[in-house]
């Protein structure tokens, strides 16, 4: 009779087995080790951001305390301001309390509104968070399938008409298009609303008849079921979402053929079309879906993108986002609203980096 000897198992000793051989048990170890190391990162990135932001804040030649005080004032009152800011402090005294108080979500007090700087925040930003992401929207919607189409038609009128489209979005300067896009399809045509989020006739039917869950009117009034509301904001939303989309599309459009060029001189593509495998299937199933990692990075970073760089947009189309909140406090000389609005942006950017990177993971197996 056979004895059956040992299973694989019991034949590695146990000291190996404690020094870390793979399993399950060590799988908790690794992921603590990697979010903590991650989160790391964050805290180190945003504290960078935030010393960089103070440190040109201090460097930008604006006195902001002739910006409170008036060119009138007596010395003595121009002494007593700065003294009343901190100025008079080394500047690494100056930095240490600042940020203690944006640990505690203090950015200090508008001069330009007299309020909170993190209420003015918390009030512009889903404006500007509602233009850049209809914008990404149209970019992503348009965007990819310009740039199959132009790696599928290599070298073809397809390709040379979407490059040169591509081409006019970077080279076109954004407060140029649109003031052109203001004069031609608002003054012209009349076929959108003009600057601003509301009409004056519907700001006394958002106030009242829209309750402000998100700050976002087309999701608010939605919900509030204020279509009229809705149908207003929409049409406001229209224009500079489409100028500022256009950056975006020509950007995703460029590197989606860049990379389905890639994806379709693989071996897995000709294997496919050598089994029998429709071409549009072979391109749009397959190639796009190996694309599509990558392309989200893309897509995160010109989000991103798009919601620091609408200055100009916003301040064409007089939107009360972010960009023109800073824009206004800038020539203002009101250092706390800069500093603020230009520390969320950063923050969300950071996010957004981060979440692309989760999603990368997630989509392919091998970053993990």
């Amino acid at each position: 009779m056979t004895v059956p000897g040992p299973s694989p198992a019991e034949t590695v000793p146990r000291a190996e087995m404690q020094r870390g051989a793979p399993g399950r048990g060590f799988a908790l170890p690794r992921i603590l080790r990697r979010s903590a190391t991650t989160l790391g990162t964050l805290l180190v990135t945003l504290f960078g951001l935030l010393l960089v932001t103070f440190l040109i804040a201090r460097v930008v030649p604006i006195d902001p305390v002739l910006a409170i005080v008036g060119d009138r004032a007596t010395q003595a009152q121009y002494e007593a301001a700065r003294v009343a800011l901190g100025l008079d402090r080394p500047l690494w005294e100056q930095f240490a309390t600042y940020a203690g108080d944006v640990l505690t979500g203090d950015f200090g007090r508008s001069t330009l509104t007299s309020r909170p700087v993190l209420q003015d925040v918390a009030g512009a930003f889903p404006a500007t968070l509602e233009l850049a992401t209809l914008a990404t929207l149209l970019g992503v919607l348009v965007g990819i399938p310009a740039g199959v189409i132009c790696a599928t038609h290599q070298g073809r009128w397809p390709d040379q008409l979407i490059r040169v489209v591509g081409l006019l979005g970077y080279s076109v300067p954004v407060f140029w298009l649109g003031l052109v896009a203001l004069l031609v399809f608002y003054g012209q045509l009349g076929w959108t609303a003009g600057p601003g989020r509301l009409d004056t006739a519907f700001e006394l039917s958002y106030e009242f008849d829209v309750t402000p869950y998100t700050g976002s009117i087309l999701l608010d009034s939605a919900l509030s079921g204020a279509w009229d509301v809705f149908g207003n904001a929409l049409s406001h939303l229209v224009l500079p979402a489409c100028v500022l989309g256009y950056f975006s599309l020509a950007y995703i459009a460029r590197m989606t053929r860049s990379f389905m060029l890639e994806q379709l001189g693989q071996e897995y593509v000709t294997a496919a079309r050598v089994k029998g495998v429709s071409e549009a299937r072979v391109v749009w199933v397959h190639a796009l879906g190996n694309a599509a990692v990558p392309l989200i990075t893309v897509v995160a970073l010109s989000y991103a993108t798009l919601l620091e760089g609408s200055v100009l947009t916003e301040t064409i189309f007089a939107w009360p986002g972010i960009g023109l909140y800073v824009t206004n406090a800038l020539f203002a000389g009101d250092f706390n609203a800069v500093l603020g609005g230009t520390f969320v942006v950063g923050v969300a950017f950071i996010l957004l980096n981060f979440l692309s990177d989760l999603l990368y993971r997630i989509v392919d197996p091998r970053a993990r």
